[in-house]
């Protein structure tokens, strides 16, 4: 397996900007205080090359393998790189028996260092089990996913998991300084004049991304011919021009996390934050009929019977997508939602029907009352079926007191909002006429 670290042993002057100026040790690392700050645990590990299994988690360019190469350069312990994407079983057992084979004849550790974990398989991460938690090798893996959910829980319970958080605009900042400075490793043998809008703009739109902020710069430092002096113009207009459509990082905890904003959004009344959120996800590349259905679940959990139209609307959403589909059945998925964010809101209904099933879990089961039973079929008079029940339309405001429960509950208890006001004071009005007898 071609050796990840090889390019950087090499110096090779051809690799991109972003791998160049990779950090050489912890004092070049920028950003990750919250682990790596002078004093943290992950850090006094590293510094005292006693570094236990662990898994690297965070967004793209947030410096995980950035790390990985710092503790390459640090450890007097048997480094040994892979990807998950090309890597199998074999390439597992391969590793594993080789660190086995030097920890008993010299008593060096080795290293094993995973990029994208979250991509083996579960047989791939069992493969991996058994000598992590022997201690025949010490893990370091890296994940753009939530090892919570992307790691198997016995791998991930016997490591310590640190998550990185995307760069502040500060620290990208700072790399582009530093990159633009650098001689060396990085584009300090051009005359390059950046612009405050053009450096701005690059730090706002990598959005803590730090792989991407580079090579924004280093292909508009590139493609952009020098002026009469020699001096390398870089505006805004060239840095808009650098930067590549936006990647929204949408693993499994965004695509969990984004629709829950969403969800929470519509329930909340913020029709901008619901909006924002769709959109997210359609940008993304979600499945607009999962987006569908959660609006019209919404709709009726959230809103329910104190704006009746918000699932009509909901549902109908759903039918335009899929009769029209993608991208026109963005417009009725905001339509949808922006109603479903303004209509008043209520989740008596869904209330109910929770208390009802725990009654029906946990209590007697009711049997149905004789009057209510079938009487459809031939003979079942005479089995008293449907005896003494009172048909609602032959009464005046077609209703009438009877019993519909041999144990009577409530489980329906409207709220003061939107049409279920008028339900609330139609239900109470029934209530005092049972009270009073003014049946």
């Amino acid at each position: 397996m071609a050796d990840l670290l090889d390019l950087a042993r090499d110096g090779e002057k051809d690799a991109p900007l972003a791998w160049r100026m990779r950090p050489r040790d912890l004092d070049e690392f920028v950003g990750q205080e919250h682990i790596i700050g002078p004093g943290r645990m992950l850090r006094r590990a590293i510094e005292a090359d006693r570094l236990s299994s662990v898994i690297l988690y965070g967004p793209p360019g947030s410096g995980k393998t950035a790390l990985a190469h710092v503790i390459a350069a640090k450890t007097k312990a048997v480094f040994e790189p892979m990807n998950a994407v090309t890597a199998g079983v074999a390439d597992i057992r391969r590793v594993t028996a080789a660190a086995e084979k030097e920890r008993r004849l010299s008593g060096r550790r080795t290293i094993l260092f995973i990029d994208e974990i979250h991509r083996f398989n579960r047989a791939q991460q069992d493969a991996l089990l058994p000598d992590v938690e022997s201690g025949n090798v010490v893990l370091i893996g890296a994940s753009t996913a939530n090892p919570f959910f992307s790691i198997i829980p016995a791998l991930s319970s016997r490591s310590r998991i640190f998550e990185l958080k995307p760069l502040g605009e500060g620290d990208t900042g700072r790399l582009i300084d530093r990159a633009l400075a650098d001689k060396e490793r990085g584009l300090g043998k051009y005359k390059v004049d950046l612009s405050p809008d053009a450096r701005e703009f690059i730090v706002s739109r990598s959005e803590g991304d730090a792989r991407r902020a580079l090579n924004a710069l280093e292909i508009g430092v590139l493609t952009t011919p020098p002026d009469k002096e020699g001096i390398i113009k870089f505006t805004a207009e060239v840095a808009q021009e650098s930067i590549q459509k936006k990647a929204v990082v949408y693993e499994e905890d965004e695509h969990y996390d984004t629709i829950s904003a969403f969800i929470k959004s519509m329930r909340g009344s913020d029709p901008d934050a619901a909006a924002y959120w769709l959109a997210k996800m359609i940008y993304a590349g979600e499945d607009p009929l999962f987006i569908a259905r959660r609006i019209v679940i919404a709709a009726s959990e959230d809103v329910g019977n104190a704006d009746p139209m918000a699932l009509t609307v909901a549902v109908s959403a759903l039918g335009a997508l899929e009769h029209i589909g993608m991208p026109e059945g963005r417009i009725p998925l905001a339509q949808a939602a922006i109603y479903v964010a303004c209509a008043p809101k209520s989740n008596a209904a869904y209330v109910a029907i929770g208390d009802a099933i725990r009654d029906i879990e946990q209590g007697k089961v009711q049997k149905v009352p004789a009057h209510l039973q079938d009487a459809s079929y031939k003979g079942a008079k005479r089995l008293g079926r449907g005896s003494g029940y009172k048909y609602p339309h032959d009464y005046p405001g077609h209703w009438v007191e009877q019993d519909y429960m041999t144990e009577k509950k409530e489980y329906y208890r409207p709220a003061e909002e939107g049409h279920e006001k008028e339900i609330k004071r139609i239900l109470e009005d029934r209530k005092a006429k049972r009270r009073t007898g003014r049946i």
